[in-house]
């Protein structure tokens, strides 16, 4: 789908570089930049095994690792022509590093009028803060997510996994597909995208902005429970399992009534109309969560799934691989790798009738393509690359 579109991905950790990722999943070519010594962060973030970074295998999947010191004017003459021959520049450096550097939007698109540029940052390109440096758990607490989620009683909770780089990353991958749209249906020249790290989920968290501007509430932790929805929480089963339930929907919670045996529920007006319910979502909470604690998972689940109850185990990671719906999707492939032997990962996650997504192979070794990159987009001879290597450029 993407076939002919190039990416030069000069980012680092997480989510711009995610958004190269998705776009390489669906034929761009992604040209991953990386300092000669050490490369990307990633590859020593999080689980490693064998002194090999886990999370580096996924986000460099199908991408060409090409090492160039940006930090000397030679590497940044490399990177500058690299961007004259690409279609997107992904970068995360600070705003005032990329100027002094040259490798801001205002002096590559001197170099490439049609540039598109993704530019992800902790706080934004403007406002007071726009040169603080950030990471992806300053936008899961300064976005709100923080403050609303964990129990009552208990302190503001972190996600265990990069949530607002996760959620960036989708907004920097659309933004540019409509960048290129852009470009190439009307003509147009290519721009820059300002994403950062805290407005995307703090577009998710809208609820609490609406319900404080109208009203002036400001929302508090409730634990799993919502105060737009009763029954929602997790509850616990028979055989010390967990199950999730959601009555967002008027009728599903009455459904709940009807197959946990209460149906006197349903036509009492205190449970049977959303509002009035919600006023009693504690006391809703305790019929559910008493009549899970009577039954196994697998006999609450029979039991929902025959009503068509939005309920769902809470499943471990061992749980999601072996769910019967994940096996029939091929939620999850195996990749043969050099290194790793192979590697179960995450299928690409859109599903287009005629259009299916790519993983032709694992993140690569540290420069890999170093010299097949300079010599087929650059011209440059191998005597050239290995003055190049001997000056630690490359």
């Amino acid at each position: 789908m993407l076939n002919g579109i190039r990416v030069l991905d000069m980012a680092s950790l997480a989510a711009a570089p995610l958004a190269a990722t998705y776009l390489g999943e669906f034929g761009a070519d992604v040209i991953k930049i990386e300092q000669p010594q050490g490369g990307d962060p990633i590859r020593g973030w999080g689980m490693q095994k064998d002194g090999i970074g886990l999370m580096w295998k996924s986000v460099g999947r199908n991408k060409k690792s090409v090492t160039v010191d940006l930090r000397t004017s030679d590497g940044q003459g490399l990177v500058k022509q690299l961007a004259a021959v690409c279609d997107v520049v992904v970068a995360n450096t600070r705003p005032q590093t990329l100027t002094k550097w040259g490798l801001d939007y205002e002096s590559l698109r001197a170099i490439n009028p049609k540039l598109v540029m993704l530019h992800v940052t902790g706080f934004g390109l403007s406002g007071p803060k726009s040169s603080r440096p950030g990471f992806g758990t300053l936008g899961e607490a300064m976005s709100g997510f923080a403050h609303t989620t964990g129990e009552a009683d208990a302190p503001p909770s972190l996600p265990s996994f990069m949530l607002a780089d996760g959620v960036a990353s989708l907004n920097a991958a659309y933004s540019i597909m409509m960048a290129l749209y852009h470009r190439d249906v009307h003509g147009a020249h290519g721009q820059l995208i300002d994403i950062n790290l805290i407005d995307p989920l703090a577009r998710l968290l809208e609820q609490s902005l609406l319900t404080y501007d109208q009203t002036g509430a400001v929302t508090h932790r409730s634990g799993n429970r919502w105060d737009i929805s009763a029954p929602r929480n997790t509850y616990r089963t028979k055989d010390d399992k967990w199950l999730a339930m959601s009555g967002s929907a008027p009728t599903v919670a009455l459904r709940v009534f009807n197959a946990i045996g209460r149906s006197d529920l349903v036509s009492d007006p205190d449970f049977s109309d959303p509002q009035r319910r919600l006023a009693r979502s504690v006391e809703v909470d305790k019929i559910v969560a008493d009549w899970v604690s009577l039954h196994t998972l697998d006999e609450a689940m029979e039991v929902f799934e025959a009503q068509e109850i939005a309920a769902a185990p809470v499943y471990d990671v061992a749980g999601l691989i072996e769910d019967e719906q994940m096996k029939a999707r091929n939620v999850f492939i195996r990749i043969d790798d050099d290194e790793l032997e192979s590697m179960l990962v995450q299928a690409p996650v859109p599903r287009f009738s005629d259009s299916a997504g790519i993983v032709d192979g694992l993140g690569p070794a540290l420069g890999e393509h170093t010299s097949q990159i300079l010599s087929e987009l650059l011209g440059l001879s191998d005597p050239e690359i290995e003055d190049l290597r001997a000056r630690s450029i490359v």
